[in-house]
């Protein structure tokens, strides 16, 4: 790291500067054949998400949540949300940070808290319904480093950085961010959350996340985010248009950036998701039913202290647990554990009409078969479970070490096979085609009728990724593997991509007011 906390290594990373006005293309943008993709859409799940347990073993689970909570306790390490949490009777081990909620704390806030709420983003066509039935997919976030075949792996730099915006904007089937998709690591640590959050809300049009690292990093991402909507104050704390990660320090402990996040966000109406990390047999009990019911109480203490910040700010339940190698302690990801655990976490996000998060993850450290099968439970354990905001949606690799660009587009690829699979069925006479039946008749085929002839273009989901040639075709095009078809579809994106238009006031806003902060030094990063 560089001494000069507002520099940046610039050998090694482009140097922020101030783009050109919105609304004609960026220099440098090139012209090439449109991606073919589905439209940005939400998806809304048509059916009931999978109940794993019965009504009875969930209201277990929740009664041994509470019994945690107020026979075990958990440590609360920042002073004002211990205040919060004394002042409304809460138990306070006398010279510790443990403490003991009672369940009367746990139903207050169970009440105050809604089940439902619209992230708005700067674009309108891109705000997100969030809860319910409705399902948001997220980019991959916080991965330390970067891949692609390549240049292979290396550091997470802000060139790279900037570059998985272009693709996530690009990608109709990542619909917000989950945070910094890898850590720009060249940009000082004081001043790397003023460039970040600039340059999602400048380059991208979707709804970000912001890291809770200490009151300096969430209270400059807030005003980035206000001054990029245009928002007065006021507006803004009734308007969420972005979101935090709040993980807890699994066992039973909740640390001071993170619960300074949690209120800060809380008193300003922006979304919170409190998630603990709970692997399995590491920092959670070696049973599923024990692991998630750790997972529960740490989300129910995190919502407690939510609350009494500030009744009725918007909040969602995260469930991360997944199990561990036991020969060699290393996280796995998209087991038969992972699923189970992703279904209960959604079963008891219903029970309390909590938005539910969950992710899309896998160990994998290449783009094999592995990283496409492990992908493809993770999701089927969400999707099933019921998620309403799906973490890690389009990019992770290596059990979140580093942010695949051909990962991305395969997920952004099973990401839109998820929302035709979320389509309801159209059921309407014409759907039926009896008359097409009849045309036909008995031993003939379909393909020259006027039905199909007037839906073959559309009929079915076209992917990106797959090769449906047979196999003499595909040998004449050069035999290509979904390797090669992910990494030369990443860089067509890239060199397609246009900055979205942005008002230029609230760009000169944003601008102004980080580099004010950059020039101030931006968070103190030493203790």
């Amino acid at each position: 790291m560089s001494d000069q906390p507002n520099r940046i290594n610039e050998s090694s990373a482009e140097a922020p500067s101030r783009p050109a006005r919105r609304g004609r293309r960026q220099a440098g943008a090139r012209s090439g054949p449109a991606l073919n993709q589905r439209p940005f859409k939400q998806p809304r799940r048509p059916f009931t998400p999978t109940a794993i347990v019965s009504d009875d073993q969930l209201e277990a689970i929740h009664q041994a949540s509470l019994r945690v909570l107020e026979e075990i306790g958990l440590d609360v390490l920042y002073p004002e949300a211990k205040a919060l949490l004394k002042e409304a009777g809460a138990e306070l081990a006398a010279d510790s940070d443990r403490i003991r909620i009672p369940r009367t704390l746990v139903a207050q806030a169970l009440a105050s808290v809604p089940s439902e709420l619209t992230l708005h983003a700067r674009n309108p066509d891109h705000s997100l319904k969030i809860g319910g039935d409705w399902a948001a997919f997220c980019a991959v976030a916080s991965a330390p480093n970067a891949f692609d075949r390549d240049k292979g792996r290396r550091s997470g730099n802000y060139q790279d950085y900037k570059d998985f915006l272009r693709l996530g904007q690009s990608l109709n089937s990542v619909h917000l961010w989950g945070g910094y998709p890898v850590e720009p690591v060249d940009l000082h640590a004081s001043v790397r959350h003023l460039h970040a959050i600039r340059d999602i809300m400048v380059m991208t049009d979707k709804v970000p996340n912001a890291y809770s690292l200490g009151h300096d990093r969430i209270t400059d991402a807030m005003e980035i985010v206000r001054l990029a909507h245009g928002l007065s104050e006021a507006d803004f704390a009734k308007t969420p248009c972005m979101f935090t990660i709040i993980n807890s320090n699994s066992p039973l402990k909740l640390d001071m950036p993170m619960l300074n996040g949690v209120i800060e966000m809380a008193r300003r109406g922006q979304l919170v998701v409190l998630t603990p990390f709970t692997l399995a047999g590491a920092m959670a009990p070696v049973t599923i039913a024990g692991a998630v019911t750790q997972q529960n109480a740490e989300v129910l203490a995190g919502l407690v202290v939510h609350q009494l910040a500030n009744p009725g700010a918007p909040f969602a339940y995260g469930g991360f647990t997944s199990n561990v190698d036991m020969k060699s302690g290393a996280p796995a990801f998209g087991t038969p554990e992972y699923m189970k655990a992703a279904m209960l976490g959604g079963q008891l996000a219903r029970k309390y009409g909590l938005p539910y998060r969950s992710s899309n993850v896998c160990a994998a450290n290449t783009l094999d078969a592995q990283a496409a099968y492990e992908s493809v439970f993770s999701l089927w354990g969400a999707v099933q479970g019921g998620v309403n905001i799906l973490m890690h949606g389009a990019g992770w690799m290596e059990g979140g070490l580093h942010a695949g660009f051909e990962k991305m587009v395969l997920d952004a690829d099973l990401l839109h096979m998820v929302c035709e699979y979320l389509e309801p069925l159209a059921l309407s006479d014409d759907d039926l085609a009896l008359e097409a039946m009849a045309e036909v008749g008995p031993g003939g085929h379909f393909f020259g009728t006027a039905h199909t002839q007037a839906r073959y273009k559309t009929a079915f989901y076209e992917p990106l990724i797959s090769d449906w040639r047979n196999f003499e075709t595909w040998s004449e095009a050069g035999s290509p593997s979904a390797y090669d078809k992910a990494n030369a579809l990443y860089k067509q994106i890239l060199a397609t991509y246009e900055e979205p238009a942005m008002d230029p006031a609230c760009l000169e806003a944003v601008d102004a007011f980080v580099a004010k902060r950059v020039e101030a030094g931006g968070a103190a990063t030493d203790f």
